[in-house]
């Protein structure tokens, strides 16, 4: 059954752009208004040399704007505003994405670092410089040798009483830290990641865990200091103006007072203090401060994604190819359903990713700003960020993709911005978390309840932890609670007598998945344990699809209900009703596109299904005349597009209006080719 929607009304994209800005509107329009001119744009045909340059050269400048400073406490000049500084980064990816990235290294993760793990005594030493930009530094945490697995990260930095020091060293190439952003060529200082080992009086050295220690890497002369080797990763396949590197450390040494300290202090006679005693719980509640780069990825990658399909969608209002029977004028591309099916599916998960991710990052901020510290809470949020993170990035790169093939051959040319999003935003599904593996914490919290220490995957196939840790499957909601449980409540029993449309049958069926999922993955977590007492590695890995599976639908549903949350907000009723049509869109494309599964567990019968695709066409038409409006919503400015077939837009439809006008008046048809010449590269069709 279907129902027939109440016809769309023009919408001022004006309205959209207020309810996608959010609670961090301000600092989006600021960003706009002071940033928004061709300085920050990317620069096409440049080397990896004038890429950092000039991305060196814009940072400092941005140092100097209060853009970068928002995150930071209140007392060195900045806001406290956690959430204002992700929104703040997440603007910057609309412009140059290089430029995000060397901000978020110098702000997010350096910065950040020193402010979450460092104590007042450090903040009052080194923020302020941080700040304006004039002490750059590094986050070195990546090893060669490991990058996920960071609890088993091999630099070591040992505490000797004798001379109240650390000693930081690389023990082998493997340990070596690499990709480290602003280590190359910039960077002054780093915030390094090491196995801290030391001994109080009498007693054997012991390994703490993993510890923050600030570590000098260049004297004032740029010169590596003593015992520091630095190496430079070279031309990378994007972000040309981030200067990433790699840092070795040949027994340097670091005094006591350089460990940022906050959750674990070293004394003067080598005894070990922390407020934390569990060594596993200690270590994942330090990286728990640092979820905000995680978040700030994960925007950034909605941004470039908004701006590719900004991008394809304009193309796609002018550019012509084949004419209709019977008609003069070829018809532009946005007409075909197969482009349509390209461009509106993507654009409405964009949209929902952006109210996900807004969420999100109002989560992050309150989380973070509370005193009270609440470990569930926590846990929950870099759960989320992690998932997010991953779907985002994930469809990123799916989307860019799809965008650059959507403009032909035109997309493939660097002044179009297509291959530069291209590039750039490739790295985003593996730095900041692998997002396999973080995908893998995602599905162990839901197992667990979030009882169990995030971001270890230790112990997942052990029969034990099977047995104590992995509970019921009970499913939370995460935004509008009373709105969606009534629109769940409200559908009737049989899926025959509802149409698809219906948002309390699209809840009803994302929960439904992800319950099924979860329970029978617990089921196979159980009976592996069961019969594979002596096999761990095979408990796990045996499932190890099944959960990431459960962790995707489990994504999917909070994307959904975020959406639903942000359409209830919405004050304009022709944009809450365009924004309805779209989550439809999300809803039906995401059910459409795992058709299998609902038909497999019989959640969809054959009959529904086959009506499921010509519901999903019919929202496409119904769409079509909004798809501008849809991308001006983004309100990215001009220049920062940078993209030389939106520039020429209103030059193309002169030109192809003219070139059919002639052809008509001497009674030809225009031109229907059906090959592509060279100079056009085998354009959309």
């Amino acid at each position: 059954m279907t129902s027939t929607p109440t016809p769309l009304t023009p919408v001022d994209a004006a309205r959209l752009t207020e309810v996608l800005d959010g609670r961090w509107a301000q600092v989006r329009r600021d960003s706009r208004e002071q940033l928004g001119d061709a300085r920050y744009a990317p620069v096409y045909g440049e080397s990896m040399t004038e890429a950092r340059e000039r991305i060196t050269a814009l940072a400092a400048e941005l140092a100097t704007t209060g853009r970068v400073s928002l995150g930071f406490p209140v007392e060195y000049g900045g806001a406290d505003d956690a959430g204002g500084s992700v929104t703040a980064i997440e603007m910057l990816a609309q412009a140059d994405l290089s430029l995000m990235v060397k901000a978020g290294v110098q702000w997010g993760l350096f910065g950040g670092a020193v402010q979450a793990l460092g104590t007042k005594r450090q903040h009052d030493r080194y923020l302020p410089d941080i700040m304006s930009f004039a002490l750059p530094g590094c986050f070195a945490m990546t090893e060669t040798g490991h990058g996920s697995d960071v609890q088993q990260l091999r630099t070591t930095c040992t505490y000797d009483p004798a001379t109240q020091t650390f000693d930081l060293h690389t023990p082998h190439e493997a340990a070596r830290k690499d990709y480290i952003g602003n280590a190359a060529k910039d960077g002054r200082m780093a915030v390094v990641f090491a196995q801290l080992v030391t001994q109080g009086e009498g007693q054997a050295p012991e390994g703490k865990g993993v510890h923050a220690f600030l570590v000098p890497i260049r004297d004032a002369d740029g010169a590596p200091v003593p015992g520091v080797t630095i190496g430079d990763d070279g031309p990378k396949a994007g972000l040309l103006g981030v200067d990433n590197g790699r840092l070795t450390f040949d027994h340097v040494t670091v005094p006591r007072d350089m460990l940022l300290d906050r959750y674990g202090q070293v004394a003067a006679d080598g005894t070990y203090t922390s407020s934390i005693e569990n060594e596993t719980r200690r270590f994942f509640t330090m990286l728990g401060t640092l979820v905000r780069g995680r978040v700030s990825v994960g925007g950034s990658a909605g941004s470039a994604t908004k701006v590719a399909l900004e991008i394809a969608v304009r193309y796609g209002d002018t550019r012509r190819q084949f004419s209709a029977p019977g008609e003069d004028r070829e018809v532009v591309i946005n007409d075909y359903l197969v482009h349509q099916r390209k461009l509106l599916p993507a654009l409405a998960k964009t949209y929902a990713l952006s109210f996900a991710q807004e969420e999100l990052t109002a989560t992050m901020h309150d989380v973070l700003g509370s005193e009270d510290v609440d470990e569930a809470a926590q846990r929950e949020l870099e759960s989320r960020a992690a998932g997010l993170k991953a779907v985002t990035t994930w469809h990123a790169t799916r989307t860019i993709q799809l965008c650059r093939e959507a403009c032909g051959g035109a997309g493939y040319l660097a002044e179009n911005r297509l291959p530069t999003l291209k590039a750039d935003t490739d790295v985003f599904t593996t730095f900041e978390g692998d997002n396999t593996v973080l995908m893998q914490l995602v599905a162990k919290g839901l197992l667990t309840g979030y009882r169990d220490a995030f971001g270890s995957l230790d112990g997942w196939g052990r029969a034990a932890f099977v047995a104590e840790q992995v509970r019921e499957t009970v499913l939370e909601r995460t935004a509008a609670r009373g709105l969606i449980q009534r629109l769940v409540d409200a559908v009737p029993g049989r899926d025959e007598d509802v149409s698809m449309l219906d948002r309390g049958w699209q809840l009803a069926a994302f929960e439904d998945r992800e319950k099924h999922v979860l329970e029978s993955a617990i089921r196979r977590l159980r009976g592996g344990a069961a019969a594979k007492k002596d096999r761990p590695f095979e408990i796990f890995n045996d499932v190890q699809d099944h959960v990431l599976a459960a962790a995707e639908a489990h994504i999917d549903r909070v994307v959904l209900e975020a959406f639903v949350a942000g359409i209830e907000r919405t004050p304009d009723p022709a944009a809450k009703a365009l924004l309805a049509r779209v989550c439809d869109l999300y809803a039906l494309s995401t059910i459409e596109a795992d058709k299998g599964w609902f038909l497999e567990h019989g959640r969809l019968t054959p009959t529904r299904a086959k009506a499921l695709t010509g519901v999903v066409n019919d929202l496409l038409k119904e769409l079509r005349p909004h798809m501008r409006t849809l991308v001006d919503a983004f309100a990215v400015p001009e220049a920062w597009l940078n993209c030389a077939i939106v520039a020429e837009e209103p030059g193309r439809q002169e030109t192809m209006a003219a070139h059919d006008a002639a052809l008509r008046a001497g009674g030809a048809q225009p031109q229907q080719d059906a090959t592509a010449t060279d100079l056009e590269m085998a354009p959309a069709q």
